[in-house]
């Protein structure tokens, strides 16, 4: 069963016709599917990430990212850029945790090792440390993975 002659599909591309291709590098009437197109540009990362950690937007870093403790705006109230589809999920609890635990549980071996309080007293400090620092880092973390969300153009951005 022979195909009819015409246009064929190559590896993602439309409107390929095998007779007209004389050169391996004649790409000039070659069209791309749009999933195979290129997508705009990234954005720089670093000033993002850092306008993030500062909890201000990571297009002009001047509006607040939060209209309360974690809770994003829809949009930057001095750029209006659209933050309402940024997802954050669980990294920034993650990175809180895992950040935390390695800060906290190292001082508190430190500690332990050069004064040996008694363990409800280096129960009951370490636990109010951990919680404030854990609440400290969460929404700098959630504007960090903003920023890096809105630098890359991942969800929407």
């Amino acid at each position: 069963m022979d195909a009819a002659p015409g246009p064929h599909h190559v590896a993602g591309m439309t409107n390929v016709d095998p007779s007209h291709m004389t050169d391996t590098h004649d790409t000039e009437h070659l069209e791309l599917r749009p999933e195979f197109r290129p997508g705009p540009p990234e954005r720089p990362a670093w000033p993002a990430i850092a306008k993030g950690l500062r909890q201000r937007c990571p297009s002009c870093g001047e509006g607040s990212l939060y209209s309360g403790y974690l809770k994003l705006v829809d949009a930057c109230p001095s750029c209006g850029e659209d933050l309402h589809h940024a997802r954050a999920d669980d990294g920034p609890a993650y990175l809180s945790i895992l950040l935390t635990a390695k800060v906290m549980g190292t001082l508190m071996l430190v500690v332990f090792e050069r004064w040996q309080p008694p363990p409800l007293v280096l129960a009951g400090t370490f636990s109010v440390g951990v919680v404030a620092m854990a609440l400290y880092l969460l929404p700098r973390f959630k504007g960090l993975i903003v920023g890096v969300q809105w630098a890359k153009r991942m969800h929407g951005f």
